[in-house]
């Protein structure tokens, strides 16, 4: 059975299957992985009922997520079913679902169960749990990653289309790596964390796991609502909505990492199958930018090694005080570090913190994304029991500084080690550029295909077309805006760069307008008497280009206008009643030539 969100929804539209039968198949396969330790709580075919019979009053057509399966984490709120957290003596049963699960049963989808985790999300290895370590979707012996141990394997198997994980320190992306699948950590507060039990409440979000990028760029639209009720919640912005995702075309800047500072931890597997990766882009069109990685690692380190520690005690603070015996001995030896912690460490922390942030925002402003290995290893059961502590902290290597720098990032399958366990890559930016990085990704995963999570089943095409992503807009200037002219300042004060001096097609009557100083220029489009014009283009930062644009008078404006190459490209036109009384200077061939003669 097809599982991803696309596969499902054509095979409902054309009565190849109903959610009946899908969701019979689901629980029918759970039996099967009892053993791997996924689920905390399946709901009864009678608690599933309710979700079935809403169906009936609708369509795939009418609902974008129709009978679509998925899970939950279990420190995400799903009415009337107990959230746990992986603490027996924590439970509670809410009468509402988190803000994020109710979004998407609104849009059709059916919420299978509870998913085991890392208790209270402290830990990236899937084995901290009162229900048991969670295995590996391809070997038992392994570690699954967590701590959305139990979402990432069930995604994996396809016993859901996709689920919702969280992540603080990389419990969305790990688990993503080790099960061959796509793990979306969304920029903090794009998706609403109302209804979800905090570990760092500052710096939190929900991810989800999916098979392709396609499937995550359709669900992202439901999940990424914005909720009033939450005071970290952010609103999306246009350029990073759903109709913004496609398949990148041309060349592309990424950084790396320089090589010293590149961790394996002696696994040469991993190590291969990195630099495989970096020469798969390269041959993709990418251009190889190595980075200094050391703002990142410096702000890892900050997360348990600061005072973040405390937002930890705080989510736990009425069973670590009251009933600590409650706790696995790891997670409270973790979360007790916290009561050393004062104010003064956090101010500091927050100091050096910023002084990271501005260092990685002017690295992260020269690439369109950066790739690091997801993690630098992997490990069984077995030799995470022996040191839980060291070997979790190395696999947070790469993953620990995501929230604590806002970043947005997507982990993605990069293919098998030589112990036949798949490993990622993660994509990473700043924050909302989701859907820039979901689009990179979706051409990374079309270049690999990759067999989807441990199902076999074939990665179909993507049907995205075409994209560009830019953080400017090309404007092309004719008259007082040139370089060094009275108006340029417009231009330079937003940020604007010089691209190029050219000149327009043969198509073009320009004017010496009436009024001034300044002294402005008008270009009309004439394609039976018109010339070519000289004219500079000048990147516009994306978002200053609507000040700038609202502060051009009349009779000129922006409109569309065509170079000798065949651009057409955004630049200054001039209205038909605008030139009654200006004098014509198309003979001149530019403004300079004519303010030269005056």
């Amino acid at each position: 059975m097809d599982m991803t969100v696309a596969g499902l929804l054509n095979a409902y539209r054309g009565q190849q299957l109903t959610p009946e039968v899908v969701v019979d198949h689901i629980l029918t396969q759970c039996e099967e992985y009892d053993d791997l330790n996924i689920w905390i709580r399946k709901l009864t075919r009678d608690e599933l009922a309710p979700y079935l019979a809403r169906l009936k009053q609708h369509s795939p057509d009418s609902l974008p997520l129709y009978g679509i399966p998925f899970a939950i984490k279990d420190n995400i709120d799903l009415a009337d079913i107990a959230t746990t957290a992986a603490c027996e003596a924590f439970t509670y049963t809410p009468s509402q679902s988190a803000f994020v699960v109710q979004q998407l049963i609104e849009a059709g989808a059916i919420p299978i169960g509870k998913t085991n985790l890392d208790q209270f999300a402290t830990g990236l290895v899937g084995t901290r749990s009162p229900w048991g370590a969670c295995r590996n979707a391809f070997n038992h012996d392994f570690i699954s990653g967590g701590s959305s141990a139990g979402s990432a394997v069930a995604t994996a198997l396809g016993l859901v289309s996709f689920a919702l994980g969280t992540d603080t320190a990389g419990s969305g992306r790990v688990p993503a790596s080790f099960n061959n699948i796509v793990g979306v950590k969304p920029s903090c507060g794009l998706v609403s964390m109302t209804g979800v039990v905090p570990a760092c409440r500052s710096l939190d979000c929900v991810s989800l796991f999916v098979l392709t990028t396609d499937d995550a760029n359709v669900v992202l639209e439901h999940m990424a609502v914005f909720d009033p009720a939450d005071p970290y919640a952010r609103p999306n912005t246009f350029n990073n909505m759903q109709r913004h995702y496609g398949m990148p075309v041309g060349e592309f800047n990424f950084g790396v990492p320089m090589a010293g500072q590149l961790e394996f931890f002696g696994d040469v597997s991993a190590q291969a199958v990195f630099t495989n990766s970096i020469e798969k882009l390269e041959a993709m069109g990418g251009k190889k930018i190595e980075i200094d990685f050391s703002p990142f690692l410096d702000a890892a380190r900050l997360l348990y090694d600061g005072p973040w520690l405390a937002e930890r005690f705080i989510a736990t603070e009425d069973i670590i005080t009251q009933i600590p015996e409650s706790m696995l001995p790891v997670t409270r030896g973790i979360i007790e570090q916290a009561t050393g912690k004062t104010a003064v460490d956090a101010f500091k922390a927050e100091y050096t913190l910023k002084t990271y942030h501005r260092q990685a925002e002017k690295i992260l402003a020269t690439v369109d994304f950066v790739v690091t290995p997801t993690t630098g290893t992997i490990f069984t059961i077995d030799q995470l029991e022996q040191e839980p502590v060291k070997l979790n902290t190395q696999l947070g290597y790469y993953t620990n500084f995501m929230n604590l720098l806002d970043s947005s990032a997507i982990a993605m399958p990069a293919g098998f080690l030589d112990n036949d366990l798949p490993w990622g890559i993660t994509l990473f930016s700043t924050a909302l550029q989701d859907r820039k990085l979901l689009s990179y990704a979706n051409r990374w995963q079309q270049e690999l295909r990759l067999a989807l999570g441990a199902t076999q089943q074939p990665l179909a095409a993507s049907n995205d077309s075409g994209t560009i992503f830019s953080k400017t807009i090309p404007v092309v200037v004719c008259g007082a805006h040139l370089d060094g002219l009275p108006l340029n300042w417009q231009l330079r004060e937003r940020g604007a760069i010089f691209s190029e001096k050219t000149i327009t097609s043969n198509h073009y009557r320009m004017y010496a307008l009436a009024g001034g100083p300044p002294y402005r220029a008008g270009l009309i489009r004439d394609d039976e008497e018109g010339a070519a014009i000289e004219v500079e283009v000048w990147q516009v930062p994306a978002n200053e280009f609507g000040s700038f644009v609202a502060g051009i008078p009349a009779p000129l404006g922006i409109g569309k206008l065509e170079l000798f190459d065949g651009r057409w490209l955004p630049g200054f036109i001039c209205e038909g009643h605008g030139v009654s009384d200006a004098i014509e200077i198309t003979s001149l061939g530019g403004w300079r030539t004519y303010l030269a003669k005056q």
